[in-house]
Order: C-alpha cells, then sequence, then structure tokens
C-alpha cells in the first residue's frame, strides 16, 4: 500500500495508551521499512529526502534534509535507526510537516504543470511587503530634496519668481546635470536624475516611478528595480551623448521609461503564472505607443521643444533588456533561457560601445571645460 507523511502521528504525544502507541509504533515500522532502501535497518539522508520527496516536495535541496537528519540523530552516526525515527515522529512534528510544506510553498520552484493544472495567478500570489517596497520613495526622497534646494535657493531672486524650479543655475543642479562639457565627472551620467526643470517635470516623474517601481518591487525585490532605473538613467545619458553631443540633460525620465519596460519584460517572462498577462501587456503597449506617438508630434510641431526623447528609448531598451536579464523569472522554459542570454549580450554590448567611443574618439564629443 501507498504510505505517505500525512499518516504519520505527527500530533502524537508520549501521553497515548499503550494501545495507541502500538499502533504509531507498527504505522512508523512500515513508513520506516519502505524507506530503508538498502534493508540496512537504517535510515540515511538520501533515503530521508526520498521520504520527504514523497510528501510532493520533489526539489527539496539536500541541506534540508541533513538539516533535519541532525536535529533527530542522537547518536550522531549520520543515520536514524528505528527508535530515533520513530522519537522524531513524536517531538520534531514541525520539521516534518509545518516547516517542509513552506519550504515547498514559497521557496522551491513548482514542478512543471500538467495540462489541467492551474497556473495563473502565481505571479500575482508572489507579492510581499516584506520588506517594504521602499526603493523608488527613497530616489524620489532624494530627487525632492535635490528639486528643493535649488528652489531655496533662488527664492528672493525676482527673475525666477512663478517659475519654481526651473532654473539650471541652482548648486543642485550645477553638481549633478549631465554637462557634455564636463564629461570627464563620470558621476553626471547618472546624477542627472536628481534635477528637474520645473515642477511638472518633477511631478509626473515622481507618480509613474512610484507606481510602477513599487507594483516591481513587490515580486521582484529592491536590488533588481534599482538595477532596472540606474540601467535607464545610464543609458539615457549614453544615447543623449552620442546622438546629441552637445546636449545638456535633466530628470529622471530614463528610468522611468525603464520601469515602464520591465514591466512589459516581466510580462513576456512570467505571461503563463500572471492573471491578467494580456490586459497589463495590451495596457503598457498603448501607453508606450501613446507617448511615442505624442513625443514625435511635439517635436515636428514645437520649434522650442527641449525634450531629450534619445534618453527616454534609450532607457526604455535599457529597461526591457535589463527586466529580461535581472527580473524574476517563475517557470524557466527553454526559450527564456535563449532571451535571457540574447537580452543581457546586446545590452552590455551597446553600452560598452558606448564606453569605447567615449574614450577613443573625443574628437567627436565638444572639448571639456574646466572652468
Amino acid at each position: 500500500d501507498s504510505i505517505s507523511m500525512e499518516e504519520m502521528p505527527l500530533n502524537r504525544t508520549n501521553g497515548g495508551g499503550i494501545g495507541e502507541q502500538a499502533e504509531d509504533r507498527r504505522r512508523m515500522r512500515l513508513i520506516f521499512d519502505k524507506y530503508d532502501s538498502d534493508g540496512d535497518g537504517l535510515i540515511s539522508t538520501p533515503e530521508l529526502k526520498a521520504l520527504i520527496a514523497s510528501a510532493h516536495c520533489r526539489d527539496m535541496p539536500p541541506h534540508m534534509a541533513e538539516q533535519i537528519m541532525r536535529r533527530s540523530d542522537e547518536d550522531n552516526d549520520g543515520c536514524l535507526d528505528f527508535e530515533e525515527f520513530y522519537a522524531m515522529s513524536l517531538r520534531n512534528r514541525w520539521i516534518m510537516r509545518r516547516v517542509v510544506a513552506r519550504y515547498c510553498r514559497y521557496v522551491v520552484a513548482p514542478p512543471k504543470p500538467k495540462a489541467a493544472d492551474e497556473v495563473d495567478g502565481e505571479y500575482e500570489r508572489q507579492m510581499s511587503l516584506c520588506p517594504p517596497p521602499l526603493t523608488m520613495i527613497i530616489f524620489s526622497i532624494v530627487e525632492i530634496i535635490a528639486f528643493l534646494v535649488d528652489v531655496i535657493h533662488f527664492q528672493d531672486d525676482p527673475e525666477y519668481e512663478g517659475n519654481i524650479g526651473e532654473s539650471v543655475n541652482g548648486p543642485a543642479a550645477t553638481l549633478c546635470i549631465y554637462n557634455p562639457y564636463k564629461r570627464y565627472e563620470a558621476w553626471r551620467f547618472a546624477s542627472y536624475m536628481f534635477v528637474h526643470v520645473g515642477l511638472r517635470h518633477l511631478v509626473m516623474n515622481l507618480i509613474i516611478q512610484i507606481f510602477l517601481g513599487v507594483a516591481l518591487e513587490l515580486v521582484h525585490s529592491w536590488w533588481r528595480v534599482a538595477l532596472v532605473y540606474l540601467a535607464g538613467v545610464l543609458a539615457g545619458s549614453m544615447g543623449t551623448s552620442l546622438s546629441s553631443p552637445r546636449t545638456f540633460l535633466a530628470g529622471a525620465s530614463g528610468g522611468v521609461y525603464a520601469l515602464i519596460t520591465a514591466h512589459v519584460a516581466t510580462i513576456i517572462m512570467n505571461y503563463s503564472e500572471m492573471e491578467y498577462a494580456i490586459v497589463q501587456l495590451l495596457i503598457f503597449l498603448v501607453v508606450i505607443f501613446t507617448d511615442l506617438g505624442s513625443s514625435v508630434y511635439h517635436h515636428l510641431t514645437d520649434e522650442y521643444d527641449r525634450i531629450g526623447y534619445v534618453a527616454h528609448l534609450s532607457g526604455a531598451v535599457a529597461g526591457l533588456l535589463v527586466g529580461i536579464g535581472v527580473l524574476r523569472n517563475l517557470e524557466k522554459r527553454p526559450w527564456e533561457r535563449i532571451l535571457w542570454w540574447i537580452a543581457v549580450i546586446v545590452y552590455f554590448a551597446l553600452m560598452f560601445t558606448g564606453i569605447l567611443v567615449h574614450i577613443f574618439l573625443p574628437d567627436y564629443f565638444p572639448k571639456p571645460s574646466y572652468n
């Protein structure tokens, strides 16, 4: 007969009657003999792992079985005899059921589902508020502080009255803005994200990056979201420097667009595990193409348009590539592994090429100003 761990008398205490104890020992002996595959009267670590695997946790790593073995092996001989095995079932019920079941549910990747299995919604079930999703909130606070520093600096200047934060001559902007004449100050390729020209510019970026960044961080952890965001920021300045080498750059839009396309990346890699994947994908595609059309329109009709569209595009490309590379993939499929390598190679190839151009083709860029 088939014997599972659910039949083990895990809630039994030593206070039971003689008849109950005898029945428990008989049932435990059946389980012990079944998994004592070599018949030596001892349960080894591999045999214990086989017993655990019978409880629908096929991917239990060896260290979990070893941990259970260490807790129950009273004579430290590396195996469990029947008395130790039986004592384990009486004393350590949390080892054999609660911890193992919880580990299987939250840590071990589920086995490949059968055709009839329901996997939709698995992505949403991965969301967690511990640790709290604070990464984009912290970035946003720093951007607000930098904006306020410049606003306070010019608060008594009548020239900027009514134009809140629209100067790029304040102390924070002067230090952080991407200045093509100061490319030797390498931090500017990233620090320009802390500079915003005008209150509307700041508020729009903050709303989008907090909304999209928190949604990603609930599933993918803070460091993955930070990598995507910073990759978009760096790609934005790199792309702008290569395409328009005399253009100044301010704002976190490269990072914001990276977060937008990172959502597309996670939909691609976790399509089968998401409950409303097609709806989410359509929403993000509509947002992307609407913004693209609006950008083209403003660029063609407004001669004073100063928006860095190349930074937007570069950030979006980086978000898609880095998103595929670093965001969680709940169920890895062969084609997704190939796509992962393509995304990683393309991103590093593009960034490495941009760095080489900056190093070996200095005449392409404006002469540096050390004033």
